[in-house]
């Protein structure tokens, strides 16, 4: 099976598609546009067999657009490479705060993959688009009370954070007089202490943060869930961080956690489950160099294979929680051009009709993004303007200096790599609704999140009697 190559920005010159055939194990978090995405016409971009320009006069902008066919590819790479390289059982968990609504937990659901949630209302989503509830995990430093009693009510694992969550769980259990045989499975997230390189506002592993059990307190943790009868403690959960690409920070903390494994057996926990979280980062540029899917499948996959038998321990059912790197490259966003504003010497604005209100990953963490003009393919890139976005507040840049073509108003921009923590993260900033969403496959476009009108801007809105 083949796909087509992503287009690739040139510094100078055009902006061109390489239509060549590559292997599909070409990872999506290694490419700039999903993997169906095409130039038709000499000038137009086709993302699912959909002209991109024509999707945005029918279902208006901003305009989220998901490609159905990277997504896929993803999560059958992730699930091809630990079925390849591990021995003992594994489980691929989508980490859906990436992108959480019911198409996409459907989508991964039918490729066997399990979920990741942090709320209740990621939870709700994920039953609801039919995930089953043993395939389900619920993370969070902060659970409330009443999403506890809904993922005890539900079935899902539990993954426990703190010593509050801990006892709080215990108490929920002692007032079931129901079913006192009832037990919840939980598994323990701990603070692994691995530094890695990546936003400090994304790094989860190192001592200092606000996730997971101090690893020093692990024999005391251990020694208190032994004690609980209907605590079915079946694994321990670490994760490190986001967008990475070295590979040795994963290695160790898949060493360090089977340690934990083995430490477990003293307080007679024979734990089978071993979660090393997420984190594989994608490209977001020309320059980002990360590994593929299978490469860091692989890489986890031998160390704990090796670490266990250097420790005589039997296999663990190994668990991964890939977020970004599985539904990042499927998504983009397409605005309209408006405004241009050209200051002598310094820079040239060209605006369009989203911003931060839709992504605001750029004023958050800085990030970088690369952009195209999806009716203007062949066209010479000739201008170098910054990308500002439409709200009220002088940090709304998309991108800055970018290079394109000739610009015009109602021109279609496209900026790749969207499809995590674009849409999860969405505002209302300034009341503006939040865009739609299409699913693409095979030259047709299925709404799958409804662009919100001004009446939904005020549906929650009360106005005291008094006031009117």
């Amino acid at each position: 099976m083949v796909s087509t190559y992503p287009v690739k920005v040139q510094p100078s010159g055009h902006q061109y598609l390489s239509i060549v055939d590559v292997p599909t194990s070409v990872s999506p978090n290694q490419q700039l546009l999903p993997v169906s995405a095409k130039v038709i016409d000499h000038d137009f971009l086709e993302i699912g067999g959909c002209d991109v320009k024509t999707l945005v006069q029918q279902f208006g902008s901003p305009l989220y657009i998901l490609d159905e066919l990277t997504v896929r590819t993803a999560c059958q790479q992730y699930r091809d490479a630990f079925n390849k390289y591990y021995k003992g059982q594994s489980q691929v968990l989508y980490a859906s705060k990436a992108w959480n609504c019911l198409a996409v937990c459907a989508i991964v659901a039918s490729e066997g993959l399990g979920i990741d949630v942090v709320s209740g209302g990621e939870l709700y989503t994920a039953l609801a688009a039919g995930m089953s509830a043993d395939k389900i995990y619920l993370h969070g430093n902060n659970k409330s009370y009443h999403e506890l009693i809904f993922a005890v009510e539900t079935g899902c694992t539990i993954v426990v954070d703190n010593w509050y969550e801990l006892k709080t769980l215990v108490a929920i259990l002692e007032q079931d007089e129901q079913d006192q045989a009832k037990k919840i499975r939980i598994m323990l997230r701990l603070t692994p202490g691995i530094e890695c390189h990546t936003h400090e506002y994304i790094r989860t592993g190192h001592l200092d943060s606000k996730f997971g059990f101090d690893p020093n307190d692990l024999p005391e943790v251990f020694s208190f869930v032994s004690q609980q009868s209907r605590l079915y403690c079946v694994g321990v959960h670490a994760h490190i961080g986001s967008q990475i690409f070295e590979r040795q920070p994963h290695r160790d903390l898949a060493a360090v956690m089977v340690q934990w494994l083995r430490e477990a057996k003293q307080y007679n926990l024979e734990l089978a489950e071993l979660n090393v979280g997420g984190g594989l980062g994608i490209k977001y540029t020309e320059s980002d160099d990360p590994p593929s899917i299978e490469e860091w499948s692989r890489a986890i996959c031998e160390v704990v294979q090796n670490v266990c038998a250097e420790e005589n321990l039997p296999l663990p059912k190994l668990l991964c929680e890939p977020g970004r790197s599985l539904i990042a490259t499927a998504g983009v966003t397409a605005y309209t051009i408006g405004s241009t504003k050209t200051i002598p010497d310094i820079r040239t604005y060209v605006t369009i009709d989203g911003g931060m209100s839709d992504n605001p990953r750029p004023i958050t963490y800085q990030s970088v993004y690369r952009a195209v003009v999806a009716n203007k393919m062949s066209a010479p890139l000739t201008e170098t303007v910054t990308l500002a976005g439409k709200h009220c507040e002088s940090g709304d840049i998309l991108i800055k200096n970018v290079q394109l073509p000739k610009t015009e108003p109602g021109d279609v921009l496209v900026v790749m790599t969207t499809g995590a923590y674009n849409y999860s993260m969405a505002s209302n900033y300034n009341r503006l609704p939040r865009p739609a969403a299409v699913l693409v496959a095979n030259g047709e476009a299925n709404l799958i999140l409804q662009r919100e009108t001004y009446q939904d801007i005020i549906r929650q809105d009360c106005l005291p009697e008094r006031l009117k």
